[in-house]
This record gives structure tokens, C-alpha cells and sequence, in this order.
């Protein structure tokens, strides 16, 4: 997964663990795969306005808590989400310091691939329904600020850490660039007041 090879590559990084309904598969534990709760849990908690995002795939809910962004936020990282189009489009709504990258398989086979060999019990019907979902969502690709191609992980890791150092150094992400260009400045005037003494 390329949010987690990032995390795992960064200290700057943070990768937020999604809530889901879904039932848990054999090997995931609850807090670091997922949180996984019930569904009227998801739903008491989204009704109380808990997630920051949050969505239907494949018959379970998943949605992002709002306790995973401000936890990052304390730790001044960056909080990457693996969140499908429905959340992403909510988390653009919702916030403006977001930058969106849209991950397109290198082909339909690959894609076809990747859908069907995440879980072996996967039936034809359900792959056809991943299928036509994914279809639906590339149309929403030139929504995304980024659109990056996962022919291989190492490349794509590579591309998506760029994106993140590049949109770090805009200007107006620095909070702090204020402070830095008043000091310069002071520091610039003070060495020109020096140099008229001299």
C-alpha cells in the first residue's frame, strides 16, 4: 500500500486509520488496521458529527474521525487518508489545506488484478460491482489536485513524496514565514545600518 510505505519511509507523516462496519479479515487488528465498530456505532458517532468524511463501498461504511485529524495536527504532521472518491469530495469541502492525488492503475487488467486478489473469497458478481464502481470513479479524477500512476511502488512512493515536499514549501502552508521574512528583514536592516558606520 502506497500510504503506508510513505509512513513508513517519513517521520513528517502520519497515516490515519479509517472507522469501518465491515467485519474484520483474518490477521487485521482493531486501532491499527481499522477501528472497527457496529453499525449503529458508526452511525451514532457520524450523527454526531465525528468523522471528518465518511462513505458507503461494498455494503460497510468507512469514514475518517475527526479525532485522527486533530491528533496529527498536535503531532505537526501531514495526515495522509486512503479514502475512495465520496471522501474525498467531503474532505475538499470541508477543508482548504487538503491536497488531493488520485492513484490510476497502469491498465484495466492490472486494476482487474489488484480488485479481485485483495480477497480471495471475492466472488464474480462482487468484482463486477468493484469494477463498475471503479469506472464510475475515474470519471472523478480531474477533480484532484494530482493524478499519479501506480505501474510500480517504488516509482509511485517516489512521485507522491515529491507532491507532499513541493506542497510543503508553498508559501502560504509556512506558518511561520511572517516571522522568518520580518526577522530577515530586521537583520538585513541592521547590517545596512553597520555598514553606513564603517
Amino acid at each position: 500500500m502506497i500510504a503506508k510505505a510513505l509512513v513508513a519511509a517519513r517521520e513528517d507523516l502520519e497515516y490515519s486509520v479509517s472507522a469501518t462496519t465491515r467485519v474484520p479479515r483474518e490477521g487485521e487488528v482493531n486501532g491499527i488496521d481499522y477501528h472497527f465498530l457496529s453499525q449503529g456505532e458508526f452511525t451514532k458517532r457520524r450523527d454526531a458529527g465525528e468523522f471528518l468524511e465518511w462513505a458507503e463501498y461494498g455494503g460497510s461504511l468507512y469514514g475518517t474521525l475527526e479525532t485522527e485529524v486533530e491528533r496529527t495536527i498536535e503531532q505537526q504532521k501531514h495526515l495522509i487518508l486512503d479514502i475512495e472518491v465520496q471522501g474525498a469530495r467531503q474532505v475538499r469541502g470541508r477543508r482548504s489545506d487538503v491536497v488531493s492525488i488520485f492513484i490510476l492503475p497502469p491498465s484495466a487488467e492490472t486494476l482487474v488484478r489488484r480488485l479481485g486478489g485483495r480477497d480471495a473469497s471475492l466472488d464474480r458478481d462482487a468484482l463486477q460491482r468493484r469494477l463498475r464502481r471503479a469506472v464510475e470513479e475515474l470519471q472523478a479524477a480531474p477533480e484532484y489536485d494530482y493524478v499519479v500512476v501506480n505501474e510500480d511502488r517504488t516509482q509511485v512512493v517516489s512521485e507522491v513524496a515529491a507532491i507532499i515536499d513541493s506542497e510543503s514549501k508553498r508559501s502560504y502552508r509556512d506558518t511561520t514565514l511572517q516571522e522568518s521574512l520580518d526577522k530577515l528583514s530586521r537583520d538585513i536592516a541592521q547590517l545596512a545600518e553597520k555598514m553606513t558606520h564603517d
